[in-house]
């Protein structure tokens, strides 16, 4: 059983959110991020990154103090506001290739995360927890949801669709040409209908922001211990969530580049490739593969298709089925010799929203030697494994929607 509940969103004036709004501060290249800090002085990017009114990097705790600073000064400065009363709020995205993304913005269980109730597929790494939630700590607000999806649901759906044929509260659209939409859900009977369909569902699953996940519930610990009086229902037990039927979710892959052949030459590459895929060179005809347990390799100008030797392959659990995990457990660890997939630098990941001719770019420019392509995880693969208690390799998904920072705030 589900517990999500309504809660008092701080957000931008309606006539500045399409001025604060912005994507993840790591989304933008330095040009990028310079630019909207020298031209746009409401932009969330200030917030996060404090230092650059003093031209100057800054880390660790001196930069969690600089950011509660600006924070309070969009607060100060009627940049923000705070919603006088717990709501739901809906969040809609058409993106630039006209796809439709509807979800509500809400408070999710800290102890339903602890509980598995909230269940996860992603692996993460101890210390970015700790990291993230001395930042969570200190600054006192969190402004990026965790994407949680759901099975498809009439009653949320109904009161989505009813709710938007009203005016929008915020209507906008980014530089990137993607348009945003947020609607307030107040009317109590509206709540309560959501709070029990979601009370009724016996899991969630993380999308998008295990690492955030993670965290609040490092820093629910942490305040809790310090809490005397602690009840339980502080909102601290609690994290923004962003939660969307499963039907709207987008699964990308990530494609794979590498910077050497271990010390192989293509030839001897090739052969011991072999003994486990069915290889067809298709020279200058781009290959994407369509099937899993197929992938597009591109080495020396040349593309090629993989087919697995399923009889050299051992199918033991829902993640072996996954094309991440076999091209790791056939290529990039026995052959490549690439063991740790999150911290070796011989191995990048680009999202495949970008088509295969990307990779073919990346590997002609000299910088990789090989790149390969695969079919995307489908939201069936993603929910077995969390289910089976296992966890994808890193880079396994690539997931849309992605809602832009600073549009609700989750205050502790």
């Amino acid at each position: 059983m589900t517990k999500i509940l309504p809660f008092k969103a701080v957000r931008p004036t309606r006539d500045k959110v399409s001025l604060v709004a912005s994507r993840s501060y790591q989304s933008y290249t330095q040009a990028e991020r310079e630019a909207r800090l020298d031209h746009n002085p409401f932009s969330f990017l200030h917030i996060v990154n404090p230092g650059y009114k003093y031209d100057k990097e800054i880390s660790g705790e001196a930069r969690y103090k600089l950011v509660k600073n600006r924070y309070s000064e969009f607060k100060e400065d009627a940049v923000f506001m705070q919603d006088q009363k717990p709501c739901f709020y809906i969040y809609k995205i058409v993106d630039r290739d006209f796809q439709v993304f509807n979800g509500i913005v809400a408070a999710a269980s800290v102890e339903d995360y602890t509980n598995n109730i909230i269940k996860k597929h992603e692996d993460t790494i101890a210390s970015r927890e700790t990291v993230f939630k001395d930042y969570l700590k200190t600054v006192g607000f969190n402004a990026e949801p965790v994407l949680l999806t759901y099975p498809d649901n009439d009653a949320i759906s109904n009161i989505i669709a009813k709710k938007q044929k009203e005016r929008a509260e915020f209507e906008f659209t980014t530089t990137y040409r993607d348009t945003h939409y947020l609607w307030l859900i107040e009317e109590p009977s509206d709540i309560d209908t959501i709070t029990a369909t979601f009370n009724n569902m016996p899991t969630l699953y993380i999308a998008d922001g295990h690492h955030r996940s993670a965290s609040s519930q490092l820093l629910c610990e942490d305040l809790k211990n310090e809490n005397q009086k602690h009840t339980g229902e502080e909102t601290y037990n609690f994290f923004m969530s962003y939660l969307i039927a499963e039907s709207e979710l987008r699964i990308h892959e990530f494609n794979r580049l590498v910077k050497d052949l271990n010390g192989l030459t293509k030839e001897e590459f090739l052969i011991q490739l072999d003994t486990v895929y069915r290889i067809e060179n298709r020279g200058l005809t781009p290959y994407q593969p369509s099937k899993s347990h197929h992938f597009s390799m591109y080495l020396d100008g040349e593309f090629y298709s993989l087919y697995l030797r399923k009889t050299e392959y051992n199918f033991g659990t829902s993640l072996d089925e996954l094309d991440a995990q076999v091209l790791f457990k056939t290529i990039l660890e026995p052959i490549l010799g690439i063991t740790d997939l999150r911290n070796d630098t011989r191995i990048h990941y680009i999202s495949g929203k970008k088509d295969i001719v990307n990779l073919k770019s990346k590997v002609d420019s000299k910088e990789f030697i090989v790149g390969f392509g695969m079919v995307p995880a489908t939201i069936n693969q993603m929910k077995q494994i969390a289910d089976d208690g296992l966890t994808m390799p890193p880079k396994s998904t690539y997931i849309e929607p992605k809602i832009r920072s600073g549009v609700t705030i989750y205050e502790f």
